[in-house]
């Protein structure tokens, strides 16, 4: 199983092929909630594409090392939104599944926490993997092998603002 290596312009064609996937299913949503932070951006750029509104819900299973050993599913408390209701079909949007379990459990939550006003959930990922548990119903990539993805953001995680600032001296001199 070798890793998969994303670059910047891969990353943004995959969102775009994916809105285009979701556009071509004829589904009409009214909020996308999309999953921080790996969806962040993914939930961004298909708001600006859509023109509907995003929400944000922060999840976090991921600890150790790299960041790369999953433990406990932890929810924030609260879904931030700037809509004063939550839409009656949401598109729940992250940038991978992986093992799956954070989309099968932000469903229920969601339910839990919005209850009738919630008509439809729809999921839409960048990458599925075959590991996972649960089959998002939009994705634009199939992964049988499982690998580690990394994304051409990653690299922020290993800087010191120290040294990015710093190097941005350095530079700045050097002009």
């Amino acid at each position: 199983m070798a890793d998969l290596y994303v670059s910047w312009s891969d990353y943004n064609r995959t969102i775009e092929q994916l809105a285009v996937k979701i556009y071509q299913s004829n589904w009409h949503f009214n909020q996308i909630v999309c999953l921080a932070r790996g969806g962040l951006r993914v939930g961004d750029v298909l708001s600006r594409i859509y023109k509907q509104p995003l929400a944000i819900l922060s999840t976090s299973s991921y600890a150790g090392a790299g960041k790369q050993t999953r433990g406990k599913l932890v929810f924030a408390r609260s879904l931030t939104m700037t809509t004063p209701e939550i839409g009656s079909h949401i598109l729940l949007v992250d940038d991978l599944v992986d093992s799956g379990v954070t989309l099968q459990q932000t469903i229920p939550w969601l339910h839990e926490n919005f209850g009738d006003r919630i008509q439809e959930i729809r999921t839409a990922v960048l990458w599925y993997k075959a590991c996972s548990v649960i089959v998002p119903d939009y994705y634009v990539d199939y992964l049988p092998d499982n690998p580690w993805i990394h994304q051409p953001f990653e690299h922020y995680e290993k800087i010191d603002p120290a040294e990015l600032a710093a190097s941005h001296e350095s530079a700045s001199v050097t002009k």
